[in-house]
């Protein structure tokens, strides 16, 4: 059928909350101003309570052939109360009226997402705090690089994840305008009280343009790219603790809520959960390429190619929201082999850049130093020895600088050493901990 076509019933009957508040609100307006009578405002509000009521008790008839959420309320309104049901849709459009519910939506789902955040980040205070002391290698390249604390690792996850609670609270702040007054696109030729609308639905302020108000769907941009750019940062997360959680690693292990058994190979634990989030990124990167892809070419003003907005943008919400979830609860529950972790450090030649540094301290150039270290790196792995392993006169064919103190240089050392703000010692990991917490705390969302 054509209707089944052009109807959006289907995907926009969840914006009924919002629909209905918005219109309580339009119409208690109208009363005020006098444009329409105190008693039919009452008539109104109290049909539309009951549509509500209808909706979330599963009775109220949904209709295909009405397309949208918009006229199936405004349609059961008429059978509830009659003809006065037409003064609801005075000063304004349909056109303001899903720019409002959208508007609306998108601030309640951005508030869901600041709660998920701040579990998902108080996660990685959880587990550095537990685990504050462990020893881990870290990789550029995916090779061994330096030592670093395993809280320190953790934390880093927690910068990623506060940066995005900034993107969606700035988001946020650009959604928080309210639209309705701009009717189809023009205005509308009634003296209506805008400011009194938006404080009764929390919003913080007015747009300015009409042709704008109608036509503008940034605001789910800016969700979009907020939520991918998060989902990014949860699938870079998601492949590490795959990595780590590998037989070749064996760093961590999953707890059994997130794994699953495979159905031919008994021994086999898979990371399901994670793999479905790295999985579910592309996703939400296809709904931000979608909504750009629907807007790139509309003229001003409302074109029936933005009803389309709406799919991706409540597919990428709830992606987002289910996964910050599972997160949050997966690393809380992750236990650490720490035993593995320094057995990866203790390997090799992760302390490399720290004998670099030891002969930099006693006056050589970084760069001269460089090329001794590797050397004296090719010298221990032909020998298949770790450098402490070394005598010093291997040391010392390389350079006089060298004395016995350089094979006192350990891991618990060079972690000690980088004790610079942002580095990865205890003192300034642990102040990194408090200052999450603090910030935490103090986070007042909007």
């Amino acid at each position: 059928m054509k209707s089944d076509y052009t109807s959006s019933i289907k995907f926009d009957k969840r914006l009924y909350k919002q629909d209905i508040q918005g219109s309580i609100a339009h119409v208690n307006m109208l009363s005020k101003q006098s444009i329409i009578k105190e008693k039919e405002a009452s008539q109104i509000v109290n049909g539309l309570m009951e549509i509500k009521i209808e909706i979330e008790s599963g009775d109220f008839p949904w209709k295909d052939e009405l397309e949208d959420i918009h006229m199936n309320i405004e349609n059961r309104l008429f059978i509830k109360i009659g003809d006065v049901a037409g003064k609801l849709h005075t000063a304004r459009s349909r056109n303001d009226q899903i720019a409002l519910d959208l508007r609306m939506y998108v601030k309640d789902v951005i508030k869901d997402v600041f709660s998920a955040l701040k579990l998902l980040r108080n996660s990685f205070i959880k587990i550095s705090e537990l685990n504050s002391r462990i020893i881990l290698p870290g990789y550029t390249h995916l090779q061994r690089a330096q030592p670093v604390l395993f809280s320190h690792h953790m934390m880093a996850y927690f910068q990623m994840f506060n940066r995005d609670y900034q993107r969606f609270l700035e988001t946020y702040k650009r959604v928080d305008v309210l639209p309705l007054g701009s009717g189809a696109l023009a205005g509308v030729p009634y003296p209506i009280d805008r400011q009194s609308v938006a404080e009764e639905l929390g919003f913080s302020s007015l747009t300015v343009n009409s042709m704008d108000a109608v036509s503008d769907r940034d605001f789910l941009l800016d969700f979009q790219s907020a939520a991918s750019i998060c989902m990014m940062h949860i699938s870079r997360l998601s492949e590490e603790l795959i990595i780590w959680n590998s037989e070749e690693f064996k760093f961590i292990e999953i707890s059994e809520d997130y794994i699953t058994g495979s159905s031919i190979m008994p021994q086999k634990r898979n990371p399901d959960f994670l793999e479905l989030a790295r999985g579910k990124t592309g996703r939400v990167y296809g709904g931000l390429i979608s909504l750009l892809t629907i807007m790139k070419s509309l003229p001003l003003t409302y074109n029936r190619d933005m009803q389309e907005d709406k799919i991706p943008f409540f597919d990428t919400s709830d992606t987002l929201l289910s996964t910050l979830y599972v997160l949050a609860d997966l690393i809380v529950n992750i236990k650490i082999n720490s035993k593995n972790m320094i057995l990866a450090t203790d390997q090799g030649n992760i302390l490399a850049t720290d004998i670099a540094d030891y002969l930099v301290n006693k006056g050589m150039p970084f760069r001269e130093a460089h090329s001794i270290v590797s050397k004296l790196s090719s010298i221990a792995s032909s020998k298949g020895k770790k450098f402490s392993e070394l005598p010093l006169s291997s040391y010392k064919e390389l350079s006089d600088l060298f004395d016995s103190d350089v094979l006192e240089i350990n891991l618990e050392k060079s972690i000690s050493s980088r004790d610079i703000p942002g580095g990865t010692s205890y003192n300034q990991v642990e102040e990194s901990i408090l200052n999450a917490k603090n910030l935490l705390e103090d986070e007042g969302y909007v």
